[in-house]
């Protein structure tokens, strides 16, 4: 059963660390990466955004998958977004658009100590478009399953 309360939650949780991303916005590459809470907290503040992204993704695949998919392997972070195209809940181009964003919590989590600080600060801007976007295309299916959602 498809949970709406859970997938508005996440969605609330995702929309305040955009709020708080939005205070980044308009810092340089050197003031970022000058100040060390500042830099930790970007990349913690994207990594929460993304994996709570992907909860959603999967709670939706589990619940709209028909079983009739084919799947040999469990998905990578990446395809819960691509998959929500194929399940209709946002276009193809989308999909590839905001799927982007699992390499980067897998660079964030795995291998920070390489991170290029540049791809991270100029994340902070796609993050803030993609994942309004993302808001707006979850609110906008969930709306679509049933008055009550």
């Amino acid at each position: 059963m498809l949970r709406a309360e859970f997938v508005h939650r996440k969605l609330q949780l995702i929309a305040d660390d955009l709020s708080g991303l939005l205070g980044f916005r308009d810092e340089t590459l050197a003031t970022l990466t000058g100040d060390f809470v500042k830099l930790a907290a970007v990349e913690r503040i994207i990594e929460r955004i993304v994996m709570r992204a992907i909860d959603i993704n999967e709670h939706l695949i589990s619940e709209l998958s028909t079983g009739e998919e084919s799947r040999t392997t469990r998905l990578t972070y990446r395809d819960t977004f691509l998959r929500l195209s194929d399940l209709g809940v946002y276009s193809g181009e989308f999909a590839q658009q905001i799927a982007r964003s699992a390499g980067m919590r897998n660079i964030l989590v795995h291998d920070y100590n390489d991170l290029d600080r540049k791809i991270l600060h100029q994340s902070i801007r796609l993050c803030l478009s993609d994942y309004r976007q993302y808001i707006d295309q979850i609110v906008a299916f969930l709306a679509n399953q049933s008055p009550a959602a």
